[in-house]
């Protein structure tokens, strides 16, 4: 498990936006080479590019969970229990909010959201996909 939970953080290091980092440390999970995730992820980066949505970590993890469970219900059900976790271990699931941009308080660093959707995303997979 650390070693891909590193691998998403290091992504995201190198330029990665952080639901392609999560996404792509996992995309063998999808069945997808990793350009083709990287493009898939491209928009869900930075509260889907306006700071407003789920925190892009999360979404990464969602794609994932999309492509390997192939149902629907599953999915649904899976990332629902990341995002519950997510939101209880860091205060919220919103981008803006993590990144303290009307309050002044960070609640939680990018590399740390990375981080914590991989290691939930992991999880949720070990369970079984």
């Amino acid at each position: 498990m650390e070693n891909r939970v590193e691998e998403a953080v290091n992504k995201k290091k190198c330029g990665y936006n952080c639901a392609q980092a999560v996404a792509c440390a996992y995309c063998d999970y999808a069945g997808v080479d990793e350009e083709t995730m990287r493009n898939i992820a491209q928009a869900f980066g930075v509260g889907m590019g306006t700071l407003e949505g789920n925190c892009g970590a999360i979404t990464g993890a969602g794609i994932v969970l999309g492509m390997a469970n192939k149902e629907q219900r599953k999915t649904i059900k899976d990332i629902r229990t990341i995002m519950t976790a997510f939101k209880e271990q860091n205060g919220s699931v919103t981008c803006k909010v993590l990144k303290g941009i009307e309050s002044g308080v960070v609640l939680r660093e990018c590399n740390d959201c990375v981080r914590d959707a991989a290691e939930l995303l992991e999880k949720q997979l070990k369970q079984g996909v």
